[in-house]
């Protein structure tokens, strides 16, 4: 199953996400479970994330979430969580 969490960063809070940038992508690395990500931008400044989960249900998308390094730091103002459908790429 493919889930699109979809993220926005709190405002001012990119000093989170650069202090916290190195252990998200360790653990977007060890999981094994993401099929695409990147950041949300404004311009050039990162303000959220896009990222595609591949699970086995929308439980393990959660979990996933709970656990990135961004979410324990308390970067993100809202996560939304969404199955999503790969039709082209």
């Amino acid at each position: 199953m493919l889930i699109a969490l979809i993220a926005k960063d709190k405002n001012g809070a990119l000093q989170t996400r650069l202090d916290n940038r190195a252990n998200h992508l360790a653990y977007i690395e060890e999981t094994g479970v993401v099929a695409q990500a990147g950041p949300l931008l404004d311009g050039d400044a990162m303000i959220g994330s896009l990222i595609i989960l591949e699970v086995e249900d929308m439980a393990a998308a959660q979990t996933w979430a709970d656990n990135d390094p961004y979410a324990k730091a308390g970067l993100f103002q809202s996560v939304d969580l969404i199955v999503w459908k790969k039709v082209v790429g």
